[in-house]
């Protein structure tokens, strides 16, 4: 399985996590998997539905205290 990069987008509020997740996607290869960590409750509505617009696919969800991880793999478009 491909390596997956890390993007730490705690303590950022709407929309700056789905930007961060936006600009670091446009510099990966289709099919690159990144991990984004946040702490803004309202990025568990964005993210997927960002995902969802942008034919991303978000492959996992996770929510542990107040924070929130997504796994999210780059279209192959």
């Amino acid at each position: 399985m491909s390596e997956v990069t890390e993007l730490d987008a705690r303590r950022l509020l709407c929309p700056m996590p789905v930007i961060r997740l936006q600009d670091c996607l446009r510099k990966q290869a289709s099919g690159a998997r990144v991990r984004i960590t946040c702490t803004d409750p309202g990025t568990m509505n964005d993210i997927p539905a960002w995902c969802r617009i942008n034919d991303h696919t978000l492959l996992e969800c996770d929510q542990q205290d107040h924070q929130i991880s997504f796994l999210v793999q780059k279209s192959q478009v």
